[in-house]
């Protein structure tokens, strides 16, 4: 015999698939770009005019004149590509390779998540 589940089982039902079908729709978005020279291990911080997660290990960095920087993250950072916000904190100009980011998640207060190291920051051109 069917019985309708209540409306808070059917909530978190919906938002544990959310959960679930978001990163994964980021891994399959469109990537028109390809690596172009050598990684860098810095980029100037007031340079950075957004950044685009695409996923738990990978950010596009978007620089002023348009210039893209990829880092991959040497591992998973869970729920990045989920939330899709970071934070950072660094006493240099630079955001470097050796830096720490930690997700942010989407509370109220914006909740800390967890602390990941980055990568090298490779620099990207979009692909014709």
């Amino acid at each position: 015999m069917f019985v309708p589940a209540s409306p808070a089982v059917r909530l978190g039902v919906a938002v544990a698939l959310m959960s679930l079908v978001a990163p994964a729709a980021a891994k399959t978005r469109p990537d028109n770009l390809v690596a172009a020279g050598k990684p860098v291990d810095c980029v100037q911080i007031n340079n950075i005019r957004q950044t685009d997660v695409r996923d738990d290990r990978t950010i596009d960095f978007i620089l002023n004149g348009n210039k893209v920087y990829r880092n991959i993250l040497p591992n998973s950072c869970p729920s990045l590509g989920f939330e899709r916000r970071f934070m950072y904190k660094t006493s240099l100009s630079q955001l470097c390779s050796v830096d720490i980011i930690t997700v942010l998640y989407s509370s109220p207060d914006l909740m800390r998540g967890a602390s990941c190291g980055l990568g090298k920051f490779q620099p990207m051109v979009k692909t014709k």
